[in-house]
């Protein structure tokens, strides 16, 4: 039996072709010339998205562009055939770019030579709103009423040629970004959040590309059950080495050997190469194939002397605050603040209808909780707050509630 449709809320209507049909993809300089051209006789902001391949090659290369313009309808660029896309950011300098997810997408923009003058960026809009959910399908879902298929968001989009319903797909994800920002614009600006919409929108905007981690090879999925030096040193090891033959081959790392094989030979410690490979995680055909460079690594590990074991831990930078789960053992003063100023935080985000962590982020209310000012008052904590970046209008909302809870910790 069907359920009744409620009265109050209409059923989405389901969109599966762009308005125009799906348009060929852009591949000659030819090509993207007339597409620059075509941009820069548009109106009003440009939608953009970028699809990568993460999940199956190497590193975060955008692998197709996408763009929408009053005026001009949607345009599809394929970068790998055409190469960088500075024509574009030429054509558009002085245009809002609306982004969704912009911290996502703007790296790979960056790459290609595009850097938009002014940025609205719609999940973040969605996030100030207090809006329960933020992904674009959801948010279209709910401010225009429309449903929109998201079957190849986890798609190679490396594949070429790319096939017709992934790109129309692709297409619908820029079908709907501007008319989306102006009704979140228009809820921003009731609810008196544009102006603090505008400061995140540029800070995002001005961002540095995400520098290479420290000792990233710390982050390998499991890592937390390995506990001896040797141990540590063949996560370190394989990780590096799986690293290496990933950029050669140009595939994701997870594909060239998971981390769950590399924790499984940390685990172990397996003393030669037969005993490597009788480890399930390194039965599969692939993997096989390549135990001896997977065995080298090993041994290199296992050959190091005590004092040369990577230590557990990454020795915390001058000023940087370890992990809170050790606060309380190490420092039980600054425990008591960090969890005065949480509080403090998650008043004023339900009394705002903000996420915490949009309001102010944690490594902020870390960093303000473990070196407080010498003299805790408001123009000392608004002066710390500013330098860990904080924007205006969450220094002006958090002042003077952390004054209170640092005081009073």
């Amino acid at each position: 039996m069907t359920e009744p449709v409620d009265a109050e809320t209409p059923p989405l209507i389901p969109v599966t072709e762009p308005r125009e049909g799906t348009p060929p993809v852009i591949t000659t300089r030819d090509g993207l010339a007339r597409a620059a051209e075509a941009l820069a006789t548009g109106t009003g902001p440009v939608a953009a998205d970028a699809e990568r391949a993460s999940g199956y090659r190497y590193g975060q290369r955008t692998y197709l562009v996408q763009l929408r313009r009053e005026g001009v309808g949607t345009l599809l660029v394929d970068p790998i055939a055409v190469g960088e896309l500075s024509a574009i950011g030429d054509a558009l300098a002085g245009t809002e770019w609306v982004l969704h997810a912009a911290n996502q997408d703007l790296p790979g923009f960056h790459d290609l030579g595009m850097y938009p003058a002014a940025l609205f960026d719609t999940e973040l809009a969605a996030r100030l709103l207090g809006r329960s959910k933020v992904g674009l399908g959801a948010i279209i879902a709910e401010e225009l009423g429309y449903s929109l298929a998201k079957e190849h968001s986890a798609a190679d989009w490396s594949t070429r040629p790319l096939p017709e319903d992934w790109l129309r797909y692709a297409a619908l994800d820029v079908e709907f970004l501007v008319e989306l920002r102006d009704r979140l614009a228009a809820a921003l600006e009731e609810t008196g959040k544009l102006e603090w919409a505008r400061q995140e929108f540029e800070a995002v905007r001005l961002a540095p590309d995400p520098s290479p981690r420290v000792d990233p090879w710390r982050r390998t999925s499991g890592m937390h059950a390995v506990r001896g030096g040797q141990g540590i040193a063949v996560v370190r090891e394989l990780w590096q080495a799986r690293d290496e033959l990933a950029r050669k081959r140009d595939r994701s790392p997870g594909r060239v050997l998971p981390d769950r094989a590399i924790v499984a030979a940390a685990l172990a410690l397996p003393r030669s190469e037969q005993a490597l490979v009788a480890l399930p995680e390194f039965s599969g055909k692939g993997t096989r194939r390549s135990s001896g460079y997977w065995w080298s690594a090993v041994e290199r590990a296992l050959a190091l002397p005590a004092s040369e074991h990577p230590p557990r831990r990454l020795a915390s930078t001058t000023g940087t605050p370890p992990p809170p789960r050790s606060w309380a053992d190490k420092d039980p003063a600054a425990a008591a603040r960090l969890d005065a100023v949480r509080a403090a935080v998650r008043a004023l985000a339900e009394e705002h209808d903000v996420p915490q962590e949009n309001l102010l982020s944690p490594a902020v209310q870390r960093q303000i909780a473990w070196t407080p000012p010498d003299v805790v008052d408001e123009a000392a904590v608004r002066e710390s707050l500013v330098e860990q970046g904080a924007r205006p209008w969450q220094v002006d909302l958090t002042a003077a509630p952390l004054t209170e809870a640092l005081r009073t910790a």
